[in-house]
């Protein structure tokens, strides 16, 4: 018996408002068989470009996404891409630039875009392992790269595809897209020594980090070319609190032989310092010379007088998803590596 609310589709009708459209849908549209308009899709090259093209547009028209679930049942794959990061990455928009670069690049494909955000005070290792452990993900990015990262291991062991924003030094090839740190924080050293500064001083990535290696090693290679001095500012690193940040800025420029070039590994560091030094009674551009890195043109807009050198992170996610996406298609590891 049939209730007042179960009704039968009037013939030739292939969807109502609220059903979600199938190949089925694309298929009675298109005027094509099931099995033609999957094939066109997936941009099979047996079916004819012209066919390929009006199939993908009545797909694009209709809303079609397919059913993950079926995807995953017939062929293994999730088409899902996870990238994972740590909650402090939001500073200064770390995230949203990255998140912008990966999904310009998966935008073009079949793939779909998780983020998987983790906390300092947790593991890193956990986000890796349980999208694994439940084979949510087909891909993984991630960042904050260690020397010796546990992360890289436990991946490459289980061949699970990724690519990570740094580097590692443990003698294992994996995709990867970097910042030339070294060069930054060497160039800068020199153009604040130009400016006649001779006490520098560099606020740096935190010490278990690998570009805090890189950082601290051109720092000082800067400054040994130009003839200073230089000392990693104690106490604190990018990561730490900006309130404390700033304090332990203000305090170390009230000193009569205070640093008169500072360089800070990111904006929101730049930031606190430039704070805490004016604390002190400086004049920023006069007194002392900040150099920064920054993602996106706002350090000039708080202060003309820094210097600054651009870091792309929206370019970075563009890197990274490519890197893993060719990863999946099986190419080289080390043909996937860029610095820029």
């Amino acid at each position: 018996m049939k209730s007042e609310t179960d009704s039968r589709r009037p013939e030739g009708q292939i969807m109502q408002e609220n059903d979600r459209p199938t190949l089925k849908t694309i298929a009675f549209m298109a005027g094509l068989g099931v099995t033609t308009v999957s094939r066109a899709l997936k941009d099979a090259p047996e079916i004819g470009i012209e066919t390929r093209k009006r199939v993908q547009l009545i797909a694009r028209q209709v809303g079609y996404r397919p059913n993950r679930a079926g995807v995953r049942l017939r062929t293994g794959k999730t088409n899902v891409i996870a990238l994972v990061l740590n909650t402090q990455d939001e500073i200064m928009g770390f995230t949203s630039h990255v998140v912008h670069g990966v999904s310009e690049v998966l935008a073009e494909t079949q793939y779909h875009l998780i983020v998987t955000p983790y906390s300092h005070s947790r593991d890193p290792m956990e986000p890796i392992r349980y999208i694994v452990e439940t084979g949510s993900a087909d891909g993984i990015i991630f960042s904050r790269m260690e020397p010796d990262d546990a992360r890289v291991r436990y991946l490459t062991e289980h061949n699970v595809p990724f690519a990570t924003h740094g580097r590692t030094d443990m003698g294992i090839e994996h995709p990867f897209h970097d910042f030339d740190n070294y060069s930054f924080a060497r160039d800068v050293a020199m153009r604040l020594a130009e400016r006649g500064r001779k006490r520098l001083a560099i606020v740096t990535p935190p010490a278990h980090l690998t570009y805090y290696r890189h950082m601290v090693k051109g720092f000082f290679d800067g400054v040994r070319t130009s003839g200073g001095t230089g000392t990693i500012l104690p106490g604190v690193d990018i990561d730490t609190p900006l309130e404390l940040l700033r304090r332990q800025v203000e305090a170390v420029m009230r000193h009569a032989d205070h640093p008169d070039g500072i360089i800070c590994g990111s904006s929101a560091a730049t930031i606190a310092t430039v704070t805490g030094l004016e604390s002190a009674g400086l004049r920023l551009g006069l007194d002392v010379d900040v150099a920064s890195k920054q993602s996106f043109d706002i350090l000039p807009w708080f202060r003309p007088e820094l210097i600054v050198v651009n870091e792309s992170f929206q370019l970075a996610g563009r890197k990274l998803a490519e890197a893993v996406l060719a990863r999946i298609a099986g190419v080289d590891p080390g043909k996937l590596q860029s610095i820029g």
